[in-house]
């Protein structure tokens, strides 16, 4: 049996510049970071006593015969990639999918982690980020960028660059204070409703030329960003930008955003945010805003509707944190 523990991720800057199609040609650059917020997947292997072969269990309950019965495509495709059979597969998780923070990817890193090690093999982090990318992208065929399984895999605060040659990870090198400092600055809020990341990606790639100006003002930023904070200077900054980011961010397609989301920010805005974002694609899931200090019990109430999630960074990503050695069932 193997239990599998793996981050969620909020991404501050870059987002959008992590499609193929933009930085195969120009370069992509995202800053983000994982959070102490995470999902779990347990995997064994299920004894031949039952009239099915594999078991899944997330927010429905497949028992099926045949691997290409799985209705779940990124289970049935990372099962086939990874040649299982015979599999008990459970999926938790401390957050909601579909919110805006990574979470099918942190699922499918987290389950191909499980996979690995039920084969007695140990993959490292690039290894399983790069495998989450190409079951996503490729054999799911489903829209988007490849930060949310790189920083699933390597957890941190980094900035992530990438070109056509692949993509390279830098942890941000700030102190511990500075560090603290941030997290203690940034309010996350779920705004009560979820969204398809496939379909908002898909909406922002219609007329993607006429765009490309826009992804690249916000990729640098993500320069911008890393020289606040590993500054000497106030912080304050870093929630200025998000807010110039995400007018940007808002302004790719209608789908990114919505009257409420607008409505909540702005709400946000006037009670002392001093910036923020809708975080992930778009379309619902979370806001996360910088809030000084002494304007956070004023951005709170503004906000007292919504869900505050309070959260820590965290550097792990993804990890075993129960192995225990199991044969292929037989019998």
């Amino acid at each position: 049996m193997v239990i599998t523990k793996t981050p969620f991720r909020m991404s501050f800057f870059g987002g959008g510049t992590d499609m193929k199609e933009f930085y195969e040609e120009y370069g992509g650059s995202v800053l983000s970071t994982t959070f102490d917020k995470y999902c779990y997947v347990t995997a064994r292997y299920l004894p031949k006593f039952f009239n099915y072969s594999s078991e899944f269990v997330y927010s429905h309950i497949e028992r099926v015969t045949d691997v290409d019965q799985i209705q779940h495509p990124l289970i049935r495709n990372c099962m086939k990639y990874q040649k299982m059979h015979h599999i008990r597969l459970a999926y938790d998780a401390d957050l909601p999918a579909r919110t805006g923070l990574g979470t099918s990817s942190s699922f499918a890193v987290g389950m191909l982690n499980a996979f690995h090690a039920l084969k007695g093999e140990m993959a490292d982090k690039k290894k399983l980020a790069n495998e989450a990318i190409y079951a996503e992208r490729i054999l799911c065929h489903e829209a988007g960028g490849i930060q949310d399984q790189i920083a699933a895999s390597f957890g941190g605060l980094n900035r992530i660059d990438m070109d056509e040659d692949g993509y390279h990870v830098i942890p941000i090198v700030i102190s511990r204070d500075r560090k603290q400092e941030l997290n203690d600055s940034l309010m996350l809020f779920f705004t009560g409703f979820s969204h398809m990341s496939a379909a908002v990606q898909e909406k922002v790639k219609e007329n993607f030329q006429d765009k490309i100006r826009r992804l690249q003002d916000m990729k640098g930023m993500v320069g911008e960003a890393q020289r606040i904070l590993t500054g000497k200077g106030n912080l304050t900054e870093f929630g200025h930008l998000l807010h110039e980011s995400w007018q940007i961010k808002r302004s790719l397609s209608g789908g990114i955003s919505t009257g409420e989301i607008d409505a909540m920010y702005e709400a946000a805005f006037k009670a002392g945010a001093e910036g923020g974002k809708l975080l992930g694609s778009g379309g619902g899931g979370f806001l996360l805003f910088y809030v000084e200090k002494d304007k956070k019990p004023y951005v709170k109430k503004a906000l007292d509707k919504l869900l505050y999630v309070p959260f820590s960074f965290e550097t792990g990503g993804t990890r075993i944190i129960y192995y225990r050695a199991e044969d292929p069932v037989n019998f």
